[in-house]
């Protein structure tokens, strides 16, 4: 006689908005699986229609408070696309990657410590990690504010900053106050960092034999992708961000207020962490490769739950550049360049520390926002989330409700899902039939 199970999380912990899951299992099959986005949309997009182009940044920027700086770096270099400006090198550029890696920083010490770590070591969350762990928390909130520091130095405030600017900052700081403020505690970070991926290296990791359908992600000659670059994927892709919407398609799904995103023609893809390390492992610099080689990463890596090790890796890659920046840094001559708005439709993709970020925007002369269009990571993720959360489920079929649940649980935080900005409990039911 089979045996029928319903697995229903009603709120997903440890994951930033409102999410479920929902698995069910006749047998030894998964018959379905879910992730449920119930948390009701906020229709930034029709928002932005009728603003200044000037205005975008400001404005998405508040779409999260975790990575504003993904949101305002990707309108800035499509509102810079649409006018026919280019700003690839330079002090402005650089100062762009430094608040990059300031935000790297603080999101992905925040996902390793705060949101993942508890699940290798078998807590319900960090506070009770804390307390067996308590250099291990202490490390994780350092990273966390050092990388707020960096992005109130550059950006105003640490949380939706209100320095940046379409064309540059509106204030650029001296050589001497990024010394001052910032190369003390990166120089700690980076000690830290590296120390975080020989402890995430010693977790127990879950064998997981599933892998995407393609690892997608910004390319940039020589550079670990950032803020700019081309679209590229393991499986051939390769396309400027212009080009997003002739190979993207998103869609509806009826248990779920996010949209799903594939390739045409080529079905689920994955952004973020492992999909960055395994089109651009070449291009960490030599302590980040040194300690990823002995973390026992090869130079590609498509276990999920190898993604928290990967997270620390580059966790030392935005410490170790953020530092050679502040090195060779000397002032533009100005803060910004000037902008004249024209007619014109353009594109931005950067890489926000879950994955990669699109915004597309509509002018008219003036500079009015006629249309906007924006794909989170988690959108372009939420295929591959659920495809992976199925061979999780498949593995691990015999597992009791509370340990299967556990263990989907942290194969979805594996992607660091970001809902919106807010975090909330979990409650599971179980439905035997």
């Amino acid at each position: 006689m089979s045996t029928s199970r319903v697995i229903l999380t009603e709120a997903l912990a440890r994951v930033e908005g409102e999410g479920g899951m929902h698995v069910e299992i006749e047998g030894h099959e998964v018959r379905d699986v879910k992730v449920r986005i119930y948390e009701p949309p906020r229709f930034f997009e029709a928002l932005l229609r009728g603003r200044a182009f000037t205005e975008a940044p400001d404005i998405t920027s508040r779409i999260c408070g975790i990575c504003p700086i993904a949101y305002q770096m990707s309108a800035v270099r499509a509102m810079e696309d649409a006018c026919g400006v280019t700003i690839d090198s330079g002090p402005i550029r650089d100062l762009r990657r430094l608040i990059y890696c300031g935000e790297w920083i603080e999101s992905l010490g925040l996902h390793v410590y705060l949101l993942h770590a508890p699940d290798f070591l078998g807590y319900p969350g960090f506070v009770e990690m804390a307390r067996e762990h308590p250099d291990a928390a202490r490390h994780g909130l350092e990273l966390k504010k050092t990388g707020n520091t960096i992005v109130t130095a550059l950006g105003g405030r640490e949380i939706h900053p209100v320095n940046i600017r379409v064309g540059g900052f509106s204030r650029v700081p001296t050589r001497a106050e990024l010394r001052r403020k910032l190369y003390e505690p990166l120089a700690r970070a980076r000690e830290h960092a590296v120390a975080t991926v020989r402890w995430t290296s010693e977790f127990t990791i879950p064998d997981l034999d599933w892998e995407p359908a393609e690892f997608v992600a910004l390319a940039e000659p020589d550079r670990y992708p950032i803020d700019v670059g081309r679209i590229v994927s393991d499986q051939g892709l390769d396309i400027a961000p212009a080009e997003f919407n002739a190979h993207v398609v998103e869609e509806q799904v009826p248990h779920s207020n996010a949209l799903h995103a594939r390739i045409r023609e080529r079905g689920s893809y994955l952004t973020g962490p492992l999909a960055r390390y395994n089109t651009s492992s070449d291009c960490l610099w030599p302590l980040a490769r040194s300690t990823a080689r002995e973390a026992g990463l090869g130079r590609l890596c498509s276990n999920p739950f190898q993604s928290v090790i990967v997270r620390a890796v580059e966790l030392v890659q935005a410490c170790d550049e953020a530092l050679s920046i502040i090195d060779g840094y000397e002032p533009p001559d100005r803060p910004a360049v000037e902008i004249q708005p024209r007619r014109a439709v353009g594109h931005g993709a950067t890489e926000a520390p879950r994955g990669m970020l699109y915004h597309r925007y509509g002018i008219d002369d003036d500079g009015i926002i006629l249309d906007a269009r924006i794909v989170p990571p988690t959108s372009q993720n939420l295929r591959s989330i659920e495809e992976d959360l199925r061979a999780v489920v498949a593995r691990n079929i015999t597992l009791p409700d509370e340990a299967l649940r556990n263990r989907c649980e942290q194969a979805i935080r594996n992607h660091d899902p970001c809902i919106s900005c807010a975090t909330h409990f979990l409650e599971l039911t179980v439905d035997r039939r």
